[in-house]
Protein backbone atom coordinates (compact mmCIF):
# COMPACT_ATOMS: atom_id res chain seq x y z
CA UNK A 1 0.00 0.00 0.00
CA UNK A 2 1.26 3.65 -1.07
CA UNK A 3 0.66 6.35 1.32
CA UNK A 4 -1.75 7.98 -1.45
CA UNK A 5 -3.22 5.09 -1.19
CA UNK A 6 -4.39 4.98 2.37
CA UNK A 7 -5.18 8.66 2.36
CA UNK A 8 -8.01 7.50 0.33
CA UNK A 9 -9.29 5.45 2.33
CA UNK A 10 -12.03 6.95 5.21
CA UNK A 11 -11.45 6.94 8.52
CA UNK A 12 -12.79 4.06 9.48
CA UNK A 13 -10.43 2.10 6.91
CA UNK A 14 -7.24 3.74 7.86
CA UNK A 15 -7.48 2.75 11.96
CA UNK A 16 -8.25 -0.63 10.42
CA UNK A 17 -5.06 -0.26 8.25
CA UNK A 18 -3.18 0.62 11.06
CA UNK A 19 -4.16 -1.97 13.35
CA UNK A 20 -4.27 -5.17 11.02
CA UNK A 21 -1.48 -4.18 8.75
CA UNK A 22 0.94 -1.95 10.54
CA UNK A 23 3.59 -2.41 12.51
CA UNK A 24 4.20 -0.98 15.79
CA UNK A 25 7.56 1.24 16.12
CA UNK A 26 7.39 3.17 19.27
CA UNK A 27 5.54 5.55 21.67
CA UNK A 28 5.94 8.72 23.06
CA UNK A 29 4.22 10.19 26.08
CA UNK A 30 3.68 13.89 26.87
CA UNK A 31 1.60 15.01 29.45
CA UNK A 32 -2.03 13.56 28.87
CA UNK A 33 -1.22 12.58 25.45
CA UNK A 34 0.19 9.26 24.14
CA UNK A 35 1.32 9.10 20.39
CA UNK A 36 1.97 5.45 19.00
CA UNK A 37 4.18 5.23 15.96
CA UNK A 38 3.50 2.53 13.51
CA UNK A 39 5.04 1.55 9.61
CA UNK A 40 3.10 0.60 6.96
CA UNK A 41 4.80 -0.46 3.82
CA UNK A 42 7.18 2.23 3.59
CA UNK A 43 5.35 5.41 5.40
CA UNK A 44 4.43 5.94 8.84
CA UNK A 45 0.97 6.28 10.70
CA UNK A 46 1.04 8.23 13.82
CA UNK A 47 -1.34 7.28 16.46
CA UNK A 48 -2.74 10.02 19.11
CA UNK A 49 -4.16 9.12 21.98
CA UNK A 50 -6.24 10.81 25.15
CA UNK A 51 -4.87 8.67 27.93
CA UNK A 52 -7.16 10.46 30.71
CA UNK A 53 -10.42 9.24 28.94
CA UNK A 54 -9.12 6.16 26.90
CA UNK A 55 -9.81 7.41 22.94
CA UNK A 56 -8.23 7.41 20.15
CA UNK A 57 -7.84 10.99 19.11
CA UNK A 58 -6.35 11.32 15.47
CA UNK A 59 -3.92 9.87 13.28
CA UNK A 60 -1.28 11.24 10.53
CA UNK A 61 0.38 9.80 7.98
CA UNK A 62 3.60 10.49 6.50
CA UNK A 63 6.95 9.68 5.30
CA UNK A 64 9.49 12.08 6.78
CA UNK A 65 10.02 15.09 8.86
CA UNK A 66 9.12 16.39 12.52
CA UNK A 67 6.83 14.01 12.95
CA UNK A 68 9.08 11.05 12.16
CA UNK A 69 12.34 12.74 14.30
CA UNK A 70 10.25 12.78 17.68
CA UNK A 71 11.01 9.22 17.57
CA UNK A 72 14.69 9.54 17.18
CA UNK A 73 17.13 8.76 20.35
CA UNK A 74 19.12 11.28 18.84
CA UNK A 75 19.73 14.44 21.13
CA UNK A 76 21.24 17.21 18.86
Amino acid sequence: MTLYKFNLLNEAEQYDTVFTKGTFLDSKNYGAKRFALYAIDRFFVEVEYDAPNNKIVGLKSFKTGALLDKYSNINL
